[in-house]
């Protein structure tokens, strides 16, 4: 394991079920991953979907949408998480049960793919 940040959650979002039907979070923890050298969308795309599809992980990118979005689950440890990409930035998306070591190994795998350096930064709002 690379020394790097720990993915210590400092809050977690709750699920809220509308009468009207389907899921709402409230609040929001979300982990910014910042290659040190620019990164296009499409390049960091490709890197985490090869990241993904070389395992533990079940994903899918179930919406059009103008970024990629996955839904992610380390078969592993359980975890389930968001990865998003924009503006040159792979997001991890906390869930309410989300662990920080699926967010760690992903990170980990992430870093020994690449030759770059990575910056993360943690951004909580309620």
């Amino acid at each position: 394991m690379t020394a790097g940040p720990s993915f210590q959650i400092p809050k977690r979002p709750q699920r809220r079920f509308p009468y009207s039907g389907g899921v709402e979070y409230v609040g929001e923890t979300i982990f910014l991953l910042t290659p040190d050298q620019d990164r296009s969308n499409p390049t960091l795309s490709e890197l985490v979907e090869a990241t993904l599809a070389d395992g533990p992980y079940r994903y899918g990118d179930f919406l059009t949408l103008p970024m990629d979005l996955f839904l992610v689950r380390d078969d592993e440890t359980g975890d389930v998480f968001r990865v998003s990409i924009r503006n040159g930035t792979v997001r991890f998306h906390v869930l309410p049960e989300t662990g920080s070591t699926g967010l760690r190994r992903l990170y980990d795998r992430l870093v020994d793919r690449t030759t770059v350096g990575w910056h993360v930064e943690c951004q909580t709002s309620e």
